[in-house]
């Protein structure tokens, strides 16, 4: 379990992975999927994913150059492992935040 944590811990990783499991995306759209993350974040986010081996980043011979991302064949299964827990928090959503700021964290 710690290689996938490792994978895709951290605010915007998972959400990259969503993102891009509708299908290959150009930065300036998946910056505007992510509402309030920064350019520079959002870079080393993919960054890290495409190491990982679960993100492809491909850049076209244009002027000017289009660069897109796409999730790998690994990417593709993590996502699809990952559904579950997405699952989870669309069921528990309203409690957990309830919970949350009855307790005084949120």
């Amino acid at each position: 379990m710690s290689v996938a944590i490792d994978v895709v811990g951290g605010k915007w990783k998972m959400h990259l992975m969503w993102a891009l499991g509708a299908g290959p995306q150009r930065f300036g759209r998946l910056r505007a999927l992510l509402d309030g993350v920064s350019e520079k974040v959002l870079a080393e986010n993919l960054r890290h994913l495409e190491a990982s081996g679960v993100v492809h980043r491909e850049i076209y011979p244009e002027i000017p150059p289009r660069v897109e991302y796409s999730l790998t064949p690994r990417g593709e299964e993590l996502r699809i492992a990952l559904a579950p827990l997405e699952d989870w928090g669309d069921k528990h959503r309203r409690a957990v935040l309830d919970d949350l700021t009855a307790g005084g964290v949120a």
